[in-house]
């Protein structure tokens, strides 16, 4: 099997540069007419497998199927296999981050061999970058790819991410530990991306990172497909924007719900 890297960069060759959300969130269930249980996020995945069907990368968010116990892992594992037999890259946003054995754990269930494994996964760095290391290697031998935190688009972010460590930012020392892993597996294209805001002001610079950057917030929260292409001086189809609600609440009419995915994925053709 090609890398995470190489194969997202094909995906997005061939279906546009759109990260698409399912966020279950009891809200946008409600909206939908659907119970706010394991039924219901049943039927809200199943919907949102056949809408996506054709667009590069899906990022099923964790916490929303967590809250249901083993029903909702359950469903999440029946929806990660149908988007990858749909050919669809499936980033399992699970954010884990932490030391030792327990990272070890964390590596195995979501870059292993777990039915909870996707083609990629985010994860937070704020352990320290080190302590990632477990996860990185996983998912290295499993050829997949991780997603690490670095700069996010929510308040309280600002006062850990935007301190000095050693004159440059702690964001900015993520971006470049990521691009570092990067360089020591190229020339395979790079593996480890970034999360970075949409609606960030001041990012940091992801121009020699070497690999993708995620980033959410397009739509609903305020970001602009169109004011993304000067983000940090990225190279040209590093950029992986991400949007759920902005198009989930197109639904739960299919054909409504796969045009909402299709408009924002123009609005973000010139990326690629």
């Amino acid at each position: 099997m090609d890398g995470f890297g190489r194969r997202l960069a094909a995906a997005i060759s061939r279906r546009g540069p759109l990260c698409l959300g399912i966020d279950p969130h009891p809200e946008l269930l409600r909206a939908w007419g659907l119970p706010v249980d394991a039924e219901g996020l049943a039927r809200f995945c199943d919907v949102c497998v056949d809408a996506f069907t054709g667009f590069a990368v899906v990022k099923p968010q964790v916490a929303f199927f967590e809250a249901y116990g083993a029903a909702g892992f359950a469903v999440l594992e029946r929806t990660i296999a149908a988007l990858r037999d749909a050919e669809v890259l499936v980033l399992a946003d699970a954010k884990r981050g932490d030391i030792g054995s327990t990272m070890a754990a964390y590596a195995q269930a979501w870059a292993g061999d777990s039915p909870l494994a996707a083609d990629a996964v985010t994860a937070s760095p704020y352990l320290g970058f080190g302590s990632l290391r477990p996860l990185l290697d996983v998912a290295h031998a499993h050829g997949r790819g991780v997603f690490v935190l670095a700069a996010t688009s929510n308040p309280e972010g600002a006062a850990v991410q935007r301190a000095e460590a050693g004159g440059v930012t702690v964001a900015q020392s993520i971006v470049d530990a990521a691009g570092a892993v990067n360089r020591d597996r190229a020339p395979e294209p790079g593996a480890v991306g970034v999360v970075v805001g949409a609606t960030l002001a001041d990012p940091p610079d992801v121009s020699a990172l070497g690999g993708p950057v995620l980033v959410p917030g397009v739509g609903a929260q305020g970001g602009r497909p169109e004011a993304l292409g000067g983000l940090g001086e990225a190279e040209h189809g590093q950029l992986l924007p991400a949007v759920s609600r902005e198009v989930l609440r197109a639904g739960p009419d299919l054909s409504a719900l796969r045009g909402a995915a299709e408009a924002m994925r123009d609005a973000v053709a010139y990326l690629a």
